[in-house]
């Protein structure tokens, strides 16, 4: 009883201490280089899941330096990580987006994100590449930097997560089911012949390959499974002439 009495004094005696909230990129002693060596030796801080340091100071054909590249220990996922201090500004998001272009180029049998860490990531940068996340996979990580006496701590957050376009073959559960007739009075039939022409083609070297109709477009199956590695979409043309009846 006295014992857990002590501890609970122990606990309340306690005191709270504000952290000083800093900036690094004014900071006398720490730099860039201290942030990268301090996420390069726990890449774990940055909230990427289970990662590990692949190389730092990458050098890239024909640019600068990649920062830091990140592997997920269990899976072919990689992440360019490119740091700043500050605020986000155009020149980091391209060159972020640059380097994820020549490594996912340099090494295609991996996933790659790309990842950039500032102190502060502005509004202005979030409309952005908000534009098109989801066609380039882009994980944007707030840093924040506190002072307790003479110990620094730092904080990641992430403040944009990037976002996976699902395929068309997620959409095949869903979409209502059409046949040959539809297509046929959609277009034409000389349309949809056009279309089993390039089927013949497609024989040649797949010869399970058959026609697959969807609402919006014609597809492909193999062997009764889809496998869209084709796909017939209809005419713009048409497309402007029958919407005005619709």
């Amino acid at each position: 009883m006295r014992q857990l009495q002590t501890e609970k004094e122990d606990k309340i005696s306690l005191k709270y201490i504000k952290p000083e909230h800093i900036s690094l990129k004014n900071h006398p002693e720490f730099n860039e280089r201290w942030v990268q060596n301090q996420i390069a030796e726990d890449p774990a801080i940055l909230g990427l899941g289970d990662v590990y340091l692949k190389d730092k100071e990458r050098k890239q054909p024909k640019a600068g330096r990649l920062d830091l590249l990140l592997q997920e220990i269990d899976t072919d996922s990689r992440y360019e990580v490119e740091i700043q201090l500050g605020e986000t500004d155009e020149s980091h998001i391209i060159r972020c987006i640059e380097y994820w272009d020549i490594e996912r180029k340099r090494y295609p049998q991996y996933e790659h994100t790309a990842v950039l860490v500032a102190e502060k990531v502005n509004s202005r940068f979030l409309n952005v590449v908000s534009l098109f996340n989801g066609f380039i996979p882009l994980i944007a990580i707030q840093m924040n930097a506190f002072q307790v006496g003479d110990q620094i701590g730092l904080f990641f957050t992430t403040v944009m997560d990037k976002i996976s376009l699902g395929l068309i073959d997620d959409e095949e559960e869903t979409a209502a089911v059409v046949d040959r007739s539809y297509w046929e009075k959609r277009v034409s039939p000389e349309a949809v012949q056009s279309v089993d022409k390039m089927l013949l083609l497609i024989q040649d070297f797949e010869p399970d390959a058959d026609l697959n109709y969807n609402r919006s477009y014609i597809g492909l199956t193999v062997k009764g499974q889809t496998n869209n590695f084709a796909t017939f979409p209809p005419p713009k043309k048409w497309n402007t002439s029958q919407n005005k009846n619709q």
